[in-house]
């Protein structure tokens, strides 16, 4: 029998990720997509939590484009190429931001992040103040697709989750509908934008 590759794993494990999300995407649901007993996937993967960890960075490898910055780029061009294009990567699979959420960078991810604090060094940044700025637009990149791809049916039922109407809350009201009518990646750029004008003012201190 021909030895499972490591990357036949991932590329199936990540088309099972868009049919059955990763709730139910199991050890032994992907040996049964691959034809194999789970035994065999614990040669590449210890664990389902190592396996997800391919995952994530399987997804940024294949759709993360703006990870390096350029040659003497703007760090405000930087960040904003980088977080849409981060953005793009969490949201090509399904449960992106879950798959994604409390990884850390991989060894063949080291070079882009120090390329990232180095850009950002070179332009007034401390080197921590660097990292922190790369952690927060990450945070905020995770969060927003985590919002935006979970389902409308998880959160019916809760007792906070009452519509705002015209008669209760007027303003809350009109500020939902334009919200709804302007889409997720309009109230995304808009946290970009505030995200990255506040550095700014913060560097310029």
């Amino acid at each position: 029998m021909t030895k499972l590759q490591r990357d036949t794993v991932v590329r199936a494990a990540l088309t099972l990720l868009n049919e059955v999300g990763l709730d139910g995407l199991t050890t032994r649901r992907l040996a049964e997509r691959l034809g194999v007993q789970q035994p065999a996937l614990y040669w590449h993967f210890k664990n389902k939590q190592a396996l997800i960890a391919a995952l994530a960075e399987a997804m940024m490898a294949e759709n993360h484009d703006r990870s390096v910055p350029e040659p003497d780029e703007d760090w405000r061009a930087f960040l904003t190429a980088n977080a849409r294009s981060f953005r793009r990567s969490l949201l090509a699979y399904r449960d992106g931001a879950r798959i994604h959420a409390g990884t850390r960078p991989s060894a063949p991810q080291m070079a882009s992040v120090e390329a990232q604090i180095r850009l950002l060094h070179a332009q007034g940044f401390p080197p921590a103040e660097a990292a922190s700025a790369l952690l927060l637009i990450s945070h905020y990149v995770v969060g927003s697709v985590l919002e935006q791809q979970t389902p409308l049916e998880a959160t019916e039922g809760r007792t906070d989750g009452e519509t705002a109407s015209d008669e209760t809350a007027p303003l809350l009201a009109a500020a939902m509908r334009a919200l709804d009518e302007s889409g997720p990646d309009a109230s995304f750029e808009y946290g970009l934008t505030t995200i990255v004008e506040g550095l700014a003012q913060r560097r310029e201190r």
